[in-house]
């Protein structure tokens, strides 16, 4: 999805109708913050996933998804990573991969 985390959440709100207030209050923030969430002036916190899909009715996983590669992608942005930078990051990721399954396996045997 082509959106900042934040506009994706404005879409949701003003899909079903919510205005900052109520969708605030059921995620227990003060409207104030919910519109610095949209506007991606602060970052919505993790832990409110959970509530955000219940509210929304979205599957957790893929809202997850959403919220992690955007966080990802913000990263990204702010540090103006080189492509030679992403690929030396991935192939860190495939090494933690590897060492988790190494380490799965030891505990099973």
């Amino acid at each position: 999805m082509k959106t900042t985390f934040g506009e994706y959440i404005r879409f949701l709100r003003t899909e079903k109708a919510f205005t900052l207030t109520q969708l605030a209050a059921k995620l227990n923030l003060d409207s104030a913050n919910l519109s610095k969430i949209e506007n991606g002036k602060r970052d919505f916190d993790e832990k409110r996933l959970i509530i955000l899909a219940k509210i929304f009715d979205l599957n957790l996983n893929e809202l997850r998804n959403e919220y992690i590669t955007d966080q990802i992608a913000k990263k990204i942005y702010e540090t103006n990573c080189s492509k030679q930078l992403l690929e030396l990051a991935e192939e860190k990721a495939e090494y933690r991969r590897e060492i988790n399954k190494k380490s799965k396996k030891l505990k099973t045997t």
